[in-house]
């Protein structure tokens, strides 16, 4: 028999209470009810119409920052005023009650940040600030975005007259070692490891859940769409996130 809504939500939430540490990892699907598209999904996703290899490689950024620009000066105009949707609150009143110990996203969107999240792993950085690979100074997204409008050739510029690269972690790049090791430490610790809104593809984050379960731990998803974690999984769902998650916080 299909197990109902409202008996998966029920065991998430048994998980969730039982827990002595949860942790989240979101992806790009909890961001998509606040009007950000995913990276993949077929006529809506990022990478659509656009090779990422051509326009967010370092090389591309290395080698055409004008054609880099083009490309992630839209995405900060697409990014920059998106607010929390319900998804981000609810993990931020999960931390609030002491159910959820820290956030790990692989998103750049600040949105967790700005929902209230205070133990946050931005694994892939942030577009919160861009910084100069030269000098080493770091720019908030508006003044970034302000460099961006004002040169002729649409490249936001350090003061020393260098390129500035948004401060998130580009294809060809590896990430942060600090964060990843949070990361994986707090996999490790997890008694629940709560995936929402990612694919579990992405690698190296793609591990987690595997750490998690390998420390005795489990794991539950909350993401439309199958991953390669459906049949291990302690419980999955995958219809609305926001309504999801929502029914969660009630059920505790």
């Amino acid at each position: 028999m299909a197990r109902t809504l409202e008996d998966s939500v029920g065991t998430l939430a048994a998980l969730v209470r039982e827990a002595r540490s949860v942790v989240a990892l979101t992806g790009a699907g909890i961001s998509v009810p606040s009007g950000i598209p995913d990276f993949r999904s077929p006529g809506t996703g990022l990478w659509e119409n656009v090779d990422p290899m051509a326009v967010a490689h370092i090389d591309a950024w290395r080698e055409d920052p004008e054609r880099f620009w083009h490309f992630y000066g839209n995405r900060f105009q697409t990014l920059e005023d998106k607010e929390p949707n319900g998804a981000h609150r609810a993990l931020v009143e999960l931390e609030r009650r002491g159910h959820l110990d820290a956030v790990v996203t692989q998103n750049i969107d600040m949105l967790h940040r700005k929902a209230g999240t205070r133990e946050l792993i931005e694994v892939h950085g942030t577009i919160e600030h861009s910084s100069c690979l030269t000098c080493g100074a770091r720019y908030a997204l508006a003044d970034a975005r302000a460099r961006l409008a004002a040169d002729p050739r649409g490249v936001p510029r350090c003061d020393c007259g260098e390129p500035l690269k948004p401060d998130v972690v580009l294809f060809g790049e590896w990430l942060p070692a600090e964060a990843l090791d949070r990361a994986y430490e707090l996999a490790a610790d997890a008694d629940v490891l709560l995936c929402v809104g990612s694919s579990l593809e992405v690698h190296p984050i793609a591990q987690l859940p595997g750490i998690t379960r390998a420390n005795g731990g489990a794991v539950a998803i909350v993401t439309q769409g199958p991953t390669p974690w459906d049949d291990r999984a302690a419980v999955k769902l995958d219809g609305d996130v926001v309504a999801e998650l929502e029914a969660l916080i009630a059920a505790l």
